[in-house]
């Protein structure tokens, strides 16, 4: 079942001479539940293409449709609202706030939304990515590796529609890159969570059920790795 349509994507930065063309008329579905990696060469417009499917990146044209809602026809109010409920981002640099703890940082989008904590969904997600014994720490007292595990439970504790995660392993070294690749494709299967990942990594993009190769800003590559 098709949970994200991209259709004819573009997004242009500057003018005349200094235009750059970012994304050239991008289009691709998704399937709920599917893991998907974008890679690519720096400059291909990887980074560009999943802030534009989070909402967090107007397009100069196109359209993007979640779960048969055209986000770009919603208002910046309705927008914020919408990205808050459907979409779930995991950033490179965990951009977790310094003087909330592991509980906190994870249920802030809950709380910005006036929506209730479940108990039993918390204590799931924190056994999932092995915080119970850390909830009350703050992000200074914890490895690289639980920042990014609590950034990974802060973008699950919505139920999303999509999960996407912006180089999650480009901080970390190779032990915890393994671990947090696992738990991505663990709670994409445990949670039904459809996963879209860009990664400089091929062997992380191995671990994804397709793979989609960018190069100036457009689809050169396209393929299934397994079903």
């Amino acid at each position: 079942m098709e949970i994200l349509r991209v259709e004819n994507l573009s997004k242009t930065y500057g003018k005349g001479t200094t235009e750059v063309k970012a994304l050239d008329n991008v289009s691709f579905c998704v399937n709920r539940g599917e893991f998907l990696a974008i890679v690519g060469p720096s400059g291909s417009g990887k980074s560009t293409l999943l802030h534009t499917l989070g909402g967090v990146d107007r397009p100069s044209g196109g359209r993007v449709f979640i779960e048969d809602t055209d986000i770009y026809k919603l208002n910046q109010t309705n927008l914020a609202i919408f990205r808050r409920r459907q979409i779930g981002l995991i950033y490179q640099f965990y951009n977790l706030i310094p003087i909330l703890n592991v509980e906190e940082n994870m249920t802030l989008p809950l709380l910005l939304d006036q929506r209730k904590v479940e108990k039993k969904d918390l204590e799931e997600i924190l056994k999932t990515l092995d915080l119970t014994e850390r909830v009350h720490h703050l992000p200074n007292e914890l490895s690289g590796g639980q920042q990014q595990r609590v950034s990974i439970g802060r973008a699950l504790i919505t139920h999303p529609a999509l999960v996407l995660a912006d180089e999650p392993t480009g901080n970390l070294d190779s032990k915890n890159s393994r671990e947090i690749v696992e738990l991505l494709k663990y709670s994409n299967k445990r949670f039904n969570q459809t996963l879209i990942t860009i990664t400089h990594e091929h062997e992380i993009a191995l671990q994804a059920d397709r793979i989609i190769t960018l190069e100036d800003g457009r689809i050169v590559k396209d393929e299934v790795i397994r079903l």
